[in-house]
Order: structure tokens, then C-alpha cells, then sequence
């Protein structure tokens, strides 16, 4: 089956003004100025109502943390005592019920907003909860999406020096069997995978060395990522210091970390060598930045970073430290504390459309998404420009931003509709926002 997508308002695309045709789930064909496709179609969609840009790609999240959203034991504080404040209610409610819950719903918000891959980091494990990798691929193939689930781990817990409670922590022995285990089990590096899997270690305060080390061999013998948070706050530069006397990048590099498998998540509290060196290795970070405002952890030094080398992709990480799951936000949020950082001239709106598209494809270590080019997977994002908020809009493309786009009109994965009408085609909202909303009554409750 060809279809040709005809005719949309505006597309982010060279030499593609007329749309784009499509043939088992992949872009066979971009369609120029004046002219039909080259070979016949079979089917046309008409486009004329929408904005189109490439799927967008979510590259941090903590899926879970949507049952935990404007919770009242942790708004208005800063990353150490908020998690300090939620890991204790994490530890108790978090089941394997309320888990898969808590990932449909946040792929789901993700879609909605015009994401087509997504990757979360899931790093809680409570007695009862060792399938939540099996149960976020069920929900991922469920929903219609892509993603690169990262087998998180945490084993320092208060004990040992570390940040979380004793409960929510496993041995580095049963970390790493269960690593393989996910690995044989759901990496799939072919082109157009729907699953791939990369090892996540939390933090320099929640992981031993050991661990990142190993972490480092299995992803060179199973050819996957590795990602982990690092500079995200100063608290977590005086804890490398007083831990390890040294600085996060240097902790990162003394445990072989430092190589082009790597994607950091927040990069912020880097310095002028610290962003040469992770530039020089390739090491990507994902800007998060409605996160990093709301909990005050600082402004990432993307421009530096990109010019350094690092690809820079973008993230809405946890939904309990953003309160909510939508990366078309997201990149409104990047174009202005970005403008802020630097100056409006110097950072635009196809800066931030590039760091949620190219650069968060680049992160995951994938080329075969994140921009509208023939032989990419066909993962398209349509926006309407039928509300307020757009009336007036002269730029099409830099309206979503500006004006402020919120939901996609429809969104296509390897060439399937998995929304329509603003609706996802697999799953009952209404029926979700119900059992959603119930299981996160019992996270305050326990209070």
C-alpha cells in the first residue's frame, strides 16, 4: 500500500512541500513544489488541515511517578528532599497494577502529544515488581508506540550511604542477571525495531561503582545503550566530592563510562572541560527542561554541549517532577529557558524541534527515526491549527511553539494511524483516566 499525505499546511521537511508517500511503514518518497509523486498511489490522506513535523522522541521518563503527579508531600522542594519525600510512598504502593497503569497512561499522554518513541527509566523495584520491564513492553505493543526501555537499578540504599529506602533496592547480582534476562529477551537492534532495551544505573548516589562497571560489559556484549542522571544538581557535585573526591564526570569516566553508548539525562552543572570531554566522546544528554524548572535544578548548557559534540536530545522526565507527559510542551519549554540562557536570536524554533526529533533519535542511538527523510520509518505527527490559540499564526511551524500546540490531531507509527482525531486508536481514555485516577488515590492515602 503507497499513500501519499497530500498537501499540508506546512511540513518540517526539505523539498517536501507537497507531502510525503509512504510504503510499509517506511518514507519511500518526499513530494517537491509543483509536482504528484513519481510512481502511482494507492491511497491519498488529505493533509490540508494539518502541521506536520516528525514523530517527536521522548528520551527520559519515569512512567511510574504519573500516580504520584502535584503530590502534596513533595511540591515546592528541590531534588534531594523531593525524592526523599517519594521514595518512602513509592516503596509502598508501587505494584505491578498500579505500575502498568502508570506506563499505559504516560505512553499514552506521550502519543498524544505528537511522540512516537519513547524511552523511560525505570529504576524502582519493591518486592513483587521484578516483571516491570515484561509489563512495560506488554504496554508499549499495546499502545502503538516505540520505545527503548532502560533496565534501571538502584542497590546503595540509606545504609550504605545512598538516597532510597532499603526496600526499594536489589543486589548487584540479581541487577545484572535480570539485565541479561531483559536483554535476550527484548532487544531488537533491526531497523525499524518497535523494542530495544539499554542498562540504566540511577545516579552516583543510588548505584556502586561495581555496577556501573558491569553495566559497561554487558552493553558492549549485547551492543545496547546505557544511560543514567548525572549533573542534574550541585548537591550532586558535593556528594561525588565527598564520596568519590571528585567531580561527577570524572566519576563517570573512572567507570568506563565516557564512550558514544552513553546518554545522560539533565547534563546541567557541567563546566567549560567537562563539556569538551563528554563533546569529545559523544556522550548525548537529554535536556529536560520543564523538570529542571520546576525543581530549580538549573539551566542546561545545550549550545555548548552540541557545539562540544554531544548529541542533545529532549526529555519531560518523571511525571511527578513535571506533572505531566506531553514533549510538544516540552519543546515550547526547551525554545524559552533556552532564550533565556542564551538570547531569542541564537536559539529558535527549530533549534527545539531538532533536539525532540534528530537529537533525541541520536541519544537512543537510532537512525532510522527522527526526521521526515526518504528510507526513515514513517513515525509523522499531524497538528491542527483549528483553536484559538493559533488564529492569526503566521508561521506555521514555529506556531506550535509559540502558540503553544498541546495535542496532535493524528499520529502515524511505521506507517499506522495510532491517533485519530486527537484519540488514540487503542485505548479507552476515559475508561484509563478512571482506573488511573483510583490506583493514585492509594499514593495519598498513605500519607
Amino acid at each position: 500500500m503507497r499513500l501519499w499525505i497530500k498537501d499540508p499546511i506546512a511540513i518540517l521537511a526539505e523539498g517536501a512541500e507537497r507531502g510525503l508517500v509512504v510504503e510499509d511503514g517506511v518514507i519511500v518518497e518526499l513530494v517537491g513544489s509543483g509536482r504528484d509523486p513519481m510512481l502511482p498511489v494507492d491511497q491519498t490522506f488529505d493533509a490540508s488541515r494539518h502541521v506536520i513535523t516528525p514523530g517527536l522522541v521522548n528520551t527520559h521518563h519515569h512512567f511510574f511517578q504519573t500516580l504520584t503527579r502535584a503530590h502534596p508531600e513533595a511540591i515546592n522542594k528541590e531534588l534531594f528532599p523531593w525524592l526523599q519525600a517519594l521514595y518512602p510512598i513509592w516503596a509502598k504502593n508501587v505494584t505491578p497494577e498500579t505500575f502498568r497503569l502508570g506506563t499505559r497512561l504516560a505512553l499514552t499522554e506521550l502519543m498524544m502529544s505528537g511522540c512516537t518513541a519513547a524511552s523511560d527509566h525505570h529504576y524502582l523495584f519493591p518486592q513483587g515488581l521484578e516483571s516491570a520491564l515484561d509489563i512495560q513492553a506488554e504496554e508499549a505493543d499495546r499502545v502503538g508506540i516505540r520505545m527503548t526501555m532502560t533496565r534501571g537499578s538502584m542497590n546503595l540504599s540509606r545504609k550504605d550511604g545512598g538516597l532510597p529506602p532499603d526496600t526499594v533496592v536489589q543486589d548487584e547480582d540479581t541487577i545484572l542477571a535480570d539485565c541479561e534476562r531483559v536483554l535476550n529477551r527484548y532487544h531488537d537492534t533491526s531497523r525499524g525495531s518497535m523494542l530495544q532495551v539499554a542498562l540504566a544505573p540511577c545516579a552516583p548516589f543510588t548505584v556502586t561503582k561495581r555496577l556501573m562497571r558491569e553495566s559497561v560489559s554487558l552493553a558492549e556484549k549485547y551492543d545496547c545503550r546505557l544511560h543514567t542522571h548525572l549533573g542534574e544538581t550541585l548537591d550532586e557535585d558535593d556528594y561525588c566530592l565527598e564520596k568519590f573526591s571528585c567531580r561527577p564526570v570524572d566519576y563517570l569516566e573512572d567507570c568506563g563510562w565516557l564512550n558514544e553508548r552513553v546518554w545522560l539525562a539533565h547534563g546541567i552543572h557541567f563546566n567549560d572541560d567537562e563539556v569538551r570531554r563528554l563533546g569529545h566522546a559523544c556522550v548525548g544528554v537529554c535536556h529536560c527542561p520543564t523538570s529542571n524548572m520546576v525543581l530549580a535544578s538549573g539551566q542546561c548548557r545545550t549550545k555548548e554541549l552540541e557545539a562540544a559534540g554531544s548529541p542533545v536530545g529532549l526529555g519531560v522526565d518523571g511525571s511527578a517532577s513535571n506533572d505531566n507527559s506531553n514533549l510538544i510542551e516540552g519543546v515550547r519549554h526547551a525554545l524559552m529557558i533556552n532564550r533565556l540562557t542564551y538570547d531569542a536570536a541564537s536559539v529558535t524554533h527549530l533549534d527545539a524541534f531538532r533536539w525532540a526529533t534528530e537529537g533525541s533519535a541520536r541519544c537512543l542511538g537510532r537512525d532510522d527515526i527522527g526526521a521526515l527523510r526518504i528510507g526513515k520509518m514513517a513515525d509523522v505527527a499531524f497538528y491542527a491549527l483549528d483553536e484559538l490559540r493559533f488564529s492569526g499564526a503566521g508561521d506555521p511551524i514555529a506556531a506550535l511553539v509559540l502558540c503553544g500546540a498541546h495535542i496532535a490531531d493524528r499520529v502515524m507509527v511505521g506507517g499506522e494511524w495510532r491517533v485519530v482525531d486527537g484519540t488514540p486508536t487503542t485505548i479507552d481514555i476515559a475508561r484509563l483516566r478512571h482506573e488511573h485516577g483510583e490506583a493514585a488515590k492509594r499514593f495519598l492515602e498513605s500519607l
